[in-house]
């Protein structure tokens, strides 16, 4: 899979999504040290060990660079980023059961307007499989020759980081 490179320059402003998703109850935040093993877990559980793994690492950075779909405690979706290289947004992934809601997307550029308050210009999402997604949400686009990409050195199976269980 391919990587993308996206401009943090000009992201779109999706504060009635924000809104929208705040009148249904849904939070979008950063996640909390003390929950740490309880979100690496549920990572782990809906989409397996290489996810989990990289969520892992994003509790390691100040602040921590995950953010996380919450309803009710109860949580919908997550995304990551400088997990596996500084500069890399990804992992992110949202319960299948909840897609659809726009939380992908909200979880998305959250995470995107923080590496640029952070100081980064332009952010890279690595192995990227849903590409239209990121070239509509965030005009995202592919980076030539970027295939197979950082996770070329795994060692376990691609299917393993890259696919929901």
């Amino acid at each position: 899979m391919s990587d993308m490179l996206v401009s943090l320059l000009e992201l779109p402003n999706i504060e009635q999504l924000y809104q929208s998703l705040n009148q249904q109850g849904i939070r979008i935040q950063r996640a909390m040290a003390p929950d740490k093993r309880r979100i690496v877990n549920w990572v782990r559980e809906h989409f397996g060990d290489g996810f989990s793994g990289e969520c892992d690492v994003a509790f390691s950075h100040h602040p921590i660079s995950c953010f996380l779909a919450v309803k009710e405690k109860h949580i919908l979706g997550f995304a990551c980023y400088d997990s596996t290289f500084p500069d890399f947004f990804g992992p992110t992934a949202v319960l299948e059961s909840q897609r659809g809601l726009g939380l992908g997307k909200a979880l998305l550029i959250r995470s995107l307007e923080a590496m640029r308050d952070s100081g980064y210009a332009y952010a890279i999402i690595g192995g990227v499989g849903p590409v239209d997604f990121y070239k509509k949400c965030v005009g995202a686009t592919l980076i030539p020759n970027s295939t197979p990409g950082i996770y070329r050195d795994l060692l376990g199976p691609d299917s393993e980081v890259c696919t929901p269980k």
